[in-house]
């Protein structure tokens, strides 16, 4: 008999070692490490030969020999879905999709399913039970219509699964939770690092061979990241990170890699009693009606990805009781608004010293865009002298550290998205060469306010 080969894997990161050790050398996590069988029996490899027309031979060929041709995306009627993903779903990609417990990642992609109406799609949960999944099918309003082409399968081990979907041949299959997935050619626990890397890889296999796409439902650690080994995350084409507040209604879609589109698209969704809505126009949404004129907002107009987004700013100053003022931010970056008020006692000659100051980003946004910066110092300014902002104004523009408002990328985009919302003014850089260009292109109806320093703004507005 061979003999039977083990490792220890760090349960945090994935590194593997011949010998158990107290600290793990890569992550520095202490008693992390657990044996793991390596090699069980020899591999009865899978063969997707039934499953397609013509296989591929595979031989090296000059860069110039090969056809280039427009990959022919699948369409979802989800809109959102579609733009983070690129365009759609890329046939034999394989996507993975993390996020908090409860937040909605099976209702999400068990509402893709039925609703993509033409396709045969399998459901694999190794968490639910068929009751359980039809159960929240009755309760997301796609399935209203009749569901003949959508299949259920309650199973964690992947020799099973993959006998289903050769007598299935499905065009999609969502994975309910790959954490829950267990090769029988790996002795160890489902959810353990070799265990998720070696599932992974036989769907990846499956997804290449067969230009299956398939979803990945992943689980996420305490700290935030996803669970298993980094290793997971550059196996797969595309990783979505499923953020939100389980108290809040919207449910945001973030993209971390996308090997066919960019990373930085963002998708809205609002959680309903009948699953989740997309939110075509966010900016509605992250923009409270109000009837009263209140200091300390400012909107500014943002970009995510390929989106104009128009957010609120929430600045509050208030008198310091205590002998160290306060510096509390809610999705924005704290070193970005101190650097912010250090502009403002500078070259405005503000007293912030003495001041307690709280930021937030209405609508749980986390943004990192710098175009903001103009949004925050006039939202600080409107609470420091108690003068509401005018409710028709907008902003966007980088501050730099003299005093100076720097121009931003794509700024026609900004201002056709405040127009569109029936903003007045918007307050730009002077220094901005596209905005001249985009001028005299073509005519905006909104009242365009160039500037170049921190103090004309301030005289401009109070």
């Amino acid at each position: 008999m061979s003999k039977v080969k083990t490792a220890f894997f760090c349960q945090n990161c994935g590194y593997e070692s011949v010998k158990w050790v107290g600290q793990c050398p890569s992550c520095g996590q202490w008693n992390t490490f657990v044996e793991e069988l390596v090699q069980k029996e020899t591999k009865a490899k899978n063969d997707w030969k039934d499953f397609q027309d013509e296989k591929r031979i595979q031989k090296t060929i000059a860069l110039h020999e090969v056809k280039t041709s427009e990959e022919k995306r699948l369409l979802t009627p989800d809109v959102e879905l579609n733009r983070v993903l690129g365009g759609g779903i890329v046939p034999g990609s394989i996507v993975l999709i993390a996020g908090e417990p409860g937040i909605g990642k099976s209702t999400l992609f068990l509402q893709i399913g039925l609703s993509l109406e033409n396709n045969t799609v399998l459901y694999i949960s190794g968490e639910e039970s068929d009751q359980q999944i039809k159960m929240r099918a009755d309760r997301i309003k796609e399935m209203h219509r009749s569901k003949e082409n959508f299949f259920l399968l309650t199973e964690t081990s992947t020799q099973v699964i993959f006998q289903e979907i050769k007598k299935l041949k499905p065009q999609l299959v969502i994975v309910d939770s790959v954490q829950t997935l267990q090769s029988p050619f790996i002795d160890s626990s489902p959810g353990s690092v070799s265990q998720i890397r070696e599932c992974t890889a036989e769907l990846q296999r499956f997804a290449k061979e067969t230009n299956t796409p398939v979803f990945l439902i992943g689980h996420i650690t305490k700290d935030g990241s996803i669970a298993g080994p980094k290793i997971l995350e550059h196996m797969v084409d595309t990783v979505l990170q499923f953020e939100g507040d389980r108290h809040y209604a919207y449910r945001i879609l973030r993209t971390l890699k996308n090997r066919f589109g960019s990373t930085a698209e963002l998708g809205i969704y609002e959680m309903t009693d009948g699953g989740m809505r997309a939110v075509t126009n966010p900016s509605e949404i992250l923009i409270t009606q109000k009837e009263d004129h209140l200091s300390g907002i400012g909107i500014a107009a943002t970009i995510e990805g390929m989106r104009p987004l128009l957010i609120e700013v929430q600045a509050l100053v208030t008198q310091s009781v205590y002998g160290t003022p306060q510096r509390t931010v809610s999705g924005f970056d704290l070193r970005r608004l101190q650097l912010l008020l250090a502009v403002l006692e500078k070259r405005g000659g503000f007293h912030f010293g003495m001041k307690d100051v709280f930021l937030n980003i209405a609508g749980g946004l986390k943004i990192e865009d710098p175009s903001i910066d103009l949004a925050v110092l006039c939202a600080l300014l409107s609470s420091y002298e108690d003068v509401p902002l005018p409710q028709q104004i907008c902003f966007a523009g980088e501050v730099g550290l003299s005093g100076e408002i720097r121009a931003v990328n794509r700024i026609e985009q900004r201002i056709a998205e405040a127009e569109k919302l029936g903003f007045e003014k918007i307050i730009v850089s002077k220094y901005n060469q596209a905005l001249r260009q985009a001028t005299a292109k073509q005519k905006f109806n909104i009242e365009i306010i160039p500037m170049g320093r921190v103090d004309e703004v301030y005289a401009f507005l109070f």
